[in-house]
C-alpha cells in the first residue's frame, strides 16, 4: 500500500477507538441523568462506532492494489461504506425522535444534569477535533469514506452543543419538556446530515460529474496550454477512492509521429500531476487535426496549414467536456 491509504487507515483506526470510548462516556452520562437529550448523543455514538468500523474495513479494502478482477482498483468500496454510514445516521435520527416523543408522553425525573453536561461537553470537543482531522485529511487524500466519517463526527459535535444549550435552559427553567424538544430538533438535524452523506455517496457510485474538480483541471490545462495542443474535448473524471481517473481526447497536429504525440501527452500529465498529486491516472487519446481545425489552431509555424486562424476556442466546462472536435465543421465530427 502507498502512503496516502496508510494515512487514511491509521486515522480511521483512531476514529474507531475514540468512538468506542466516547460511547461509554455518553452512556454513563445518560444513566446518571436519565436525559433523553443525552440519550440522543449516546445513540448517535453507537452509530459512530458501527460506521467507523465499516469505514475502517472499506479503507483497508480500497488500499489494495488493482488486480485482474479490479482493473481500476478497489476504491469504490469507500462509496458503499459512506452509503451505509448515511443510512445508519438517518436511522439514528428517527430513533431519537421516536424516543423523544415517547418521553414527552411518559416523562421521567431528571437528575445530576450538571455532571452529565460536563461529560457530554468533553466528548463533543473530542468528536469535533477528530472530525476536523478526518475531513481535512480525507479531502487532501480524496477519500470520501474519511470525509464522511469526519462529517459524521462533526455533526455529532454540533448536536452536542445544542444539547448542552438545551440542558442549560432546562436547569434554569425546570421545564421538563425542553429535554425532549432539544432531542427532536437534533434528531431532525442528524437525519438531514445522513441524507446528505447518502446523496454524496450515491453520486459517486453513479459516477456523477464533479463540476468543481473539472473546472479546476480545465483552468490548469488552459493556463499552461502548449502550442501543439490544438483542441481538447471529451474530458471526464471518475473517482475510485483516493485515485482520480481522467479521460480526454487531445487534438495534435496530424504530422506528429507516435513518439512526438506521446511527448505531448506526457507534458499534459506532468502538469496535472504537479497540481493535483500522484493520485491521478490519465487516459488521453490523441487525435490528428483535420482541415477545419486550422480555424482554431494557434500554432504559428505550421507548414501545412489549410485555412487561416480565425478564433481560439476557450477551454471551459461546456467546450472541453463536449464529445466533439471543435472548429465548426459543416457536419458533426465525433471522435
Amino acid at each position: 500500500m502507498n502512503t496516502l491509504p496508510n494515512i487514511n487507515i491509521r486515522i480511521q483506526r483512531w476514529v474507531a477507538i475514540v468512538s468506542f470510548l466516547l460511547l461509554g462516556i455518553k452512556l454513563l452520562a445518560y444513566f446518571m441523568t436519565a436525559s433523553v437529550a443525552i440519550l440522543t448523543d449516546a445513540l448517535e455514538s453507537i452509530v459512530n462506532v458501527v460506521a467507523s468500523v465499516i469505514s475502517l474495513y472499506s479503507l483497508t479494502i480500497s488500499a489494495r492494489p488493482r488486480d485482474h478482477n479490479h482493473p481500476y482498483g478497489h476504491g469504490k468500496v469507500e462509496l458503499i461504506s459512506a452509503s451505509i454510514e448515511g443510512i445508519l445516521i438517518s436511522v439514528a435520527g428517527l430513533l431519537i425522535i421516536y424516543e423523544s416523543i415517547d418521553r414527552l408522553v411518559h416523562p421521567q425525573e431528571l437528575r445530576a444534569l450538571d455532571y452529565g453536561i460536563l461529560l457530554v461537553a468533553g466528548a463533543g470537543l473530542v468528536n469535533y477535533l477528530l472530525g476536523l482531522l478526518c475531513v481535512r485529511t480525507g479531502r487532501r487524500n480524496n477519500s470520501l469514506a474519511l470525509v464522511a466519517s469526519g462529517r459524521h463526527l462533526q455533526s455529532d459535535a454540533y448536536s452536542t452543543i445544542g444539547i448542552i444549550i438545551g440542558l442549560g435552559l432546562l436547569l434554569l427553567t425546570k421545564l421538563a419538556w425542553i429535554d425532549s424538544a432539544v432531542a427532536i430538533s437534533f434528531g431532525l438535524l442528524i437525519i438531514i446530515t445522513g441524507i446528505r452523506i447518502l446523496r454524496s455517496s450515491v453520486a459517486g457510485i453513479m459516477d456523477e460529474a464533479d463540476i468543481s474538480l473539472l473546472k479546476k483541471v480545465i483552468v490548469v490545462l488552459y493556463t499552461q496550454k502548449r502550442e501543439n495542443w490544438v483542441d481538447l474535448h471529451n474530458l471526464r473524471i471518475i473517482k475510485y477512492g483516493h485515485v482520480l481517473h481522467l479521460d480526454a481526447h487531445l487534438t495534435v497536429p496530424w504530422y506528429l509521429n507516435v513518439y512526438e504525440a506521446h511527448q505531448e501527452i506526457s507534458e499534459m500529465e506532468s502538469i496535472i500531476v504537479h497540481k493535483f498529486g500522484e493520485s491521478i491516472e490519465l487516459f488521453i487519446h490523441t487525435d490528428g487535426c483535420l482541415d477545419f481545425s486550422c480555424k482554431i489552431c494557434e500554432k504559428s509555424d505550421c507548414a501545412v496549414r489549410q485555412h487561416p486562424f480565425e478564433e481560439a476556442v476557450p477551454w471551459d466546462l461546456k467546450n472541453v467536456t463536449m464529445d466533439k472536435k471543435h472548429g465548426k465543421p459543416p457536419e458533426d465530427v465525433v471522435s
